[in-house]
């Protein structure tokens, strides 16, 4: 084994213990993800002009992470977990942090896509409410969310949950004895640092406002469907179809696919608004 593995082996996931709770570093990396991207959404904001106010940014995360938190878990509830039906009909154990036993354990188990739906739909109540325009509020969120997402992967991987497939490639850490690919730490590569980039790079290039928060749509699933490859299937569900495809992978191209239908009549309105202007 080398000095790596056996670090990250005997690594503990429990940063430290407040009034007997466990605080995992996972959860340390959310509220550092969520930090990073509310002072880029700031920054951004100022440096390119939305006019947008530090309070207003501020009051808007909160919103944003409370649909995000209520999107990520009713959506694994749905898309994820093998007991969707006991939770539906016990709702309130949805978010219980404790186990049948009264331990804390915490709230586990999060999407991604559902997180997504989470957050348009906080977002498109915000804008109800304070006027603002919802497609400036997702280009800003397009080009803040991303980098955030690097330390929520990393959390996955000091957690050491959504492992990787087994590999035989130097790279590889190891799992329980079992020599893996470090996926998360590929999607925090590919869906954070490759979509900021790119993101960033083409921001003053947009065509029309909301075509940001549309291209990350399509980026992150292109990155996700790609880092899927490299990553062990949720082992309740498998393969869900051709013996490769899992459920990340399918719900990334209905968010993709989504998202690229959106875009061309995003791209066909602005043309012919230009046409008849």
């Amino acid at each position: 084994m080398t000095a790596w593995n056996s670090i990250y082996s005997s690594f503990n996931p429990v940063a430290f213990s407040l009034f007997g709770i466990s605080v995992r570093w996972y959860g340390l990396m959310y509220v550092l993800a969520l930090l990073v991207a509310l002072f880029l959404a700031k920054w951004i904001a100022k440096k390119d002009k939305y006019l947008l106010s530090n309070t207003l940014l501020e009051s808007y995360f909160i919103w944003v992470e409370i649909g995000v938190i209520l999107g990520a878990r009713l959506g694994y509830i749905i898309f994820y977990d093998p007991y969707t039906s006991y939770y539906l009909s016990n709702p309130w154990q949805i978010f219980n942090p404790f186990d049948r036993d009264g331990n804390f354990i915490g709230i586990s188990g999060m999407s991604f896509h559902g997180a997504v739906i989470g957050f348009l739909i906080a977002t498109i109540v915000f804008v109800r409410i304070k006027a603002v325009n919802f497609w400036l509020l997702v280009d800003l969120a397009g080009l803040s969310v991303p980098l955030g997402y690097v330390f929520g992967r990393i959390g996955n991987f000091l957690n050491q949950e959504l492992v990787g497939r087994e590999t035989t490639s130097s790279v590889g850490i190891l799992v329980d004895g079992v020599l893996r690919h470090p996926s998360q730490l590929y999607e925090a590569f590919l869906e954070g640092i490759v979509v900021f980039v790119l993101l960033y790079a083409y921001r003053k290039k947009a065509r029309f406002i909301g075509e940001i928060g549309i291209l990350y749509g399509i980026l992150y699933s292109l990155m996700r469907f790609m880092g899927e490859f490299f990553r062990e299937p949720d082992s309740q569900l498998g393969f869900i179809a051709f013996g490769w495809l899992t459920q990340g992978q399918l719900l990334s191209l209905c968010i993709g696919g989504f998202c690229l239908v959106l875009l061309m009549f995003k791209l066909a309105q602005n043309k012919g608004a230009k046409v008849n202007g």
